[in-house]
């Protein structure tokens, strides 16, 4: 004997519940583990990276090194970490952004596998040991003066449950748009 339960959510949430004889038991439902990682990474919040620097308000100069990094945070960084269940199957998947790509606006791209290193003004006028650019040109030809830089996360999900284990990959972005200026020697 079975409990067999029909509903169909009508004005009055009506569901039918009988019993029925089955001489054999019925087909299990199969639950596919991949989809269950999918459905807890589509649980998650997962943004582009959350640039501190270079920062929006700052002016930059030709040559003068750029330092890029980003703060970091469970929706913007990672880790991030969520679950889905159905069928009896739990999956649970965790996320850290593996890599950032900047498309500096100037026609350059630089890959950081780190958050970058935040600058401090003892820093003086050193690369960074990290994430850094150079400007090579002003931002004056640019649309508004500005170049709009591109920050491009690639997240890594690992996720296991249901005795099988994967990788699935997302890709966010934010920008931010610089001011690039020149400086002129006068004697």
């Amino acid at each position: 004997m079975y409990e067999q339960t029909c509903g169909w959510g009508g004005l009055d949430g009506d569901t039918i519940v009988r019993m029925v004889w089955l001489a054999e038991p019925p087909e299990q439902e199969t639950v596919d583990p991949a989809v269950l990682a999918q459905r807890a990474v589509d649980s998650m919040t997962l943004l582009g990276p959350d640039i501190a620097g270079p920062r929006a308000t700052g002016r930059y100069t030709v040559g003068v090194p750029v330092w890029m990094w980003v703060n970091q945070g469970p929706t913007t960084y990672g880790p991030n970490t969520a679950s889905a269940s159905a069928g009896g199957v739990t999956v649970t998947a965790t996320a850290k952004v593996s890599k950032i790509v900047w498309q500096m606006g100037d026609g350059s791209t630089v890959a950081c596998a780190g958050p970058g290193t935040p600058y401090k003004g003892s820093s003086g006028m050193v690369e960074s040991p990290t994430c850094g650019h150079r400007y090579s040109t002003t931002s004056a030809n640019a649309s508004g003066d500005r170049y709009i830089v591109t920050a491009t996360s690639t997240w890594a999900i690992d996720w296991q449950g249901g005795g099988q284990s994967g990788q699935l990959e997302e890709i966010r972005q934010s920008d931010v748009q610089v001011s690039v200026g020149e400086l002129q020697v006068v004697r």
